[in-house]
């Protein structure tokens, strides 16, 4: 490991999961703090700490001297004593908590978006089953494309949490510099936020990959905040959380951007290649796949009519053509949707 020296107030910070995503949040923190990046694979991280690059899923951006990085988990989180940051995708974060089990746990946030599938569970009702309501935590969400946040570029990001401390704590360690973090206690909107809009980058491929334009990449869209609104207002989110960052930025972000795992999943599926193929070439997670089969589970259940998210997994488990899912959503009777937002 690397020593580096850090300013005043500078915090001991472990972020676990070596992903894209996770590196990039220890690089854009590392630049203030003393960071260690831990990954359960020994041989990966070795090299990565070899090259001082992530160069399996982030390469060409090399780490800044305050990032350590290793295997050894109980020296992770020795290390985090100030804040734990999860960065796992959601069907890792149960194992992940599990580990935690028994153990002195300062502060922790996860950085993933979706339903667990099999349980329809957020990554907050996961926190609480496994470790209870006694460690302060949070989700850290928004609009971000790991490489654009590994090369230093503006962004903004929401930290949701019941807990004002843990909020203070994680806006006071990451705010600053090209990187804006505001604060809500709306977490459930948030998480609901930023794990539909995953599946609605989909559709939103499959419409850019057939060629409809951009005037139905606006609608689909636009009905997608739709959705967002409905099932999250059905869980008990704010309204006015799905008009923010965590919804409607990340939702335009996702299904506009060519950085999106999501959106390309969407694209692959309109050339009409397998689900398999596709995710085997992403070589990374798109959790709008696993999430598409939870969220159309939960809304069913919980009779919220989300017409797009269905459309879409049609297509991804039930052998459904792309066609098929334009085809549907243009038959749908309009007034059958009326209300806020249209």
């Amino acid at each position: 490991m690397q020593n580096h020296p850090h300013a005043a107030g500078a915090r001991r910070i472990s972020v676990l999961g070596a992903g894209a995503w996770g590196t990039a949040v220890a690089m854009a923190l590392a630049q203030r703090h003393d960071v260690l990046l831990w990954g359960r694979n020994s041989a990966a991280m070795h090299e990565m700490a070899a090259a001082r690059d992530n160069l399996h899923y982030l390469p060409g951006h090399p780490f800044p001297p305050g990032l350590s990085v290793g295997a050894d988990f109980d020296a992770a989180l020795a290390h985090g004593s100030d804040l734990l940051i999860a960065a796992c995708p959601v069907a890792g974060l149960r194992p992940l908590l599990e580990q935690l089990k028994g153990r002195p746990i300062p502060n922790i946030v996860w950085l993933c978006k979706g339903f667990e599938y099999g349980t329809g569970l957020l990554p907050h009702q996961i926190m609480r089953e496994v470790l209870g309501d006694s460690v302060p935590s949070g989700a850290l969400s928004g609009p971000s494309f790991a490489q654009e946040v590994a090369h230093g570029l503006p962004c903004a990001l929401t930290i949701a949490s019941s807990s004002a401390a843990l909020r203070d704590c994680v806006v006071a360690a990451m705010h600053g510099g090209n990187v804006r973090v505001y604060s809500s206690a709306d977490l459930v909107g948030v998480e609901v936020g930023g794990a539909v809009k995953n599946v609605l980058a989909i559709a939103t491929g499959v419409a850019d990959g057939l060629g409809l334009g951009l005037n139905a990449r606006a609608a689909l869209i636009t009905r997608g905040l739709a959705e967002i609104t409905r099932l999250g207002s059905a869980l008990g989110g704010q309204v006015e959380t799905f008009m923010g960052l965590t919804g409607m930025g990340d939702l335009i972000l996702t299904c506009t951007g060519d950085l999106s795992r999501n959106r390309r999943v969407g694209l692959g599926l309109a050339q009409g290649k397998a689900l398999d193929t596709i995710v085997g070439e992403l070589g990374h997670v798109a959790e709008g796949v696993p999430c598409a089969k939870a969220v159309r589970e939960l809304a069913a259940r919980l009779g919220v009519d989300m017409p797009i998210t269905n459309a879409v997994a049609g297509v991804l488990f039930d052998g459904d053509q792309p066609q098929a899912l334009v085809a549907k959503l243009l038959a749908r009777d309009p007034r059958a949707e009326a209300g806020f937002p249209n």
